[in-house]
């Protein structure tokens, strides 16, 4: 391809094609869709009911019957990591629309706004970032209850000041631009200015960003419902697969390795697929 065709492009099919040519992120992408196919399909795909007990097949080892084994209430394995892919999934998404719902708006207002408007959603994002994100979370779930929407709450709120932070920073670097001070000499509110101008130039930072939180937001819902916080026995999670599991790690190890291989199995393919979109989001990229 010529040098006149590629600047002929436009800036979104620059960056399809330079995520194209990033074959780990093409890899966690190809990952990432075949886990949302699973979690969609799993009441066809499941080879059995993942709630269904039997005390004749109590911890049996993977076997063409069971292809990961059987757990301590004979419940089929592999059933249960399919259909606990809906939850994680799940949380994941939902907790990271969540905190770019919250954390946005915010950050539009404190960067547009100035002021006592920005020092004190600056200060709150400052103080929740300070505090680790996963003892946050913990205390938020533990304080709202144990169930699975509360913990997608407390980890949408907790991964909110990240978002705060990003809106923020783009929205003061767009302020003083030509652009916005024309929409603001042309008599357009704040408001408009915020979500019609200065929204749209900074999706690409707030994709990436959103990409990579929600493997942060995997781990969160997992380690939550491993601690009880989230998905409720007996419906399968993940997290709730690895709480119930660790004590039999020498009698049964399957019952941790494959949920646990899987949670990692997702989070490196998020991961994956967020460095390839901050890479080809990069408008630096066609200067190299």
């Amino acid at each position: 391809m010529s040098a006149t065709s590629i600047a002929a492009e436009s800036p979104t099919r620059r960056a399809i094609h330079r995520f194209l040519r990033h074959r780990l992120a093409v890899f966690g992408l190809v990952i990432v869709v075949l886990f949302i196919a699973v979690a969609i399909l799993a009441p066809l795909i499941a080879p059995h009911d993942p709630l269904q007990t039997s005390w004749s097949r109590i911890r049996k080892e993977p076997s063409w019957a069971h292809w990961m084994g059987t757990d301590e209430n004979g419940r089929d394995v592999l059933s249960r990591v399919i259909w606990g892919a809906r939850a994680s999934l799940m949380a994941g998404v939902i907790s990271v629309l969540g905190a770019l719902i919250m954390g946005v708006p915010l950050g539009l207002l404190a960067g547009l706004a100035g002021g006592w408007v920005d020092a004190v959603v600056s200060r709150i994002a400052d103080a929740m970032l300070s505090v680790p994100f996963l003892i946050l979370a913990i205390a938020l779930a533990a304080f709202l209850g144990p169930a699975l929407e509360n913990a997608m709450l407390a980890i949408a709120i907790t991964a909110s000041p990240v978002f705060v932070r990003l809106a923020r920073g783009m929205a003061l670097d767009a302020k003083s631009t030509d652009w916005v001070e024309a929409a603001r000499a042309l008599g357009n509110p704040p408001w408009r200015i915020a979500f019609v101008h200065v929204l749209p130039n900074i999706i690409p930072p707030l994709l990436v960003q959103a990409t990579l939180a929600i493997a942060e937001a995997i781990i969160a819902e997992a380690a939550l419902s491993f601690l009880g916080l989230g998905m409720q026995p007996p419906n399968p999670s993940w997290g709730s697969m690895l709480n119930s599991s660790q004590r039999f790690l020498t009698q049964a190890p399957w019952l941790s390795i494959f949920p646990g291989v899987t949670i990692m199995i997702v989070v490196l393919a998020f991961n994956l697929m967020g460095d390839g979109l901050r890479d080809a989001l990069d408008p630096r990229a066609d200067k190299k």
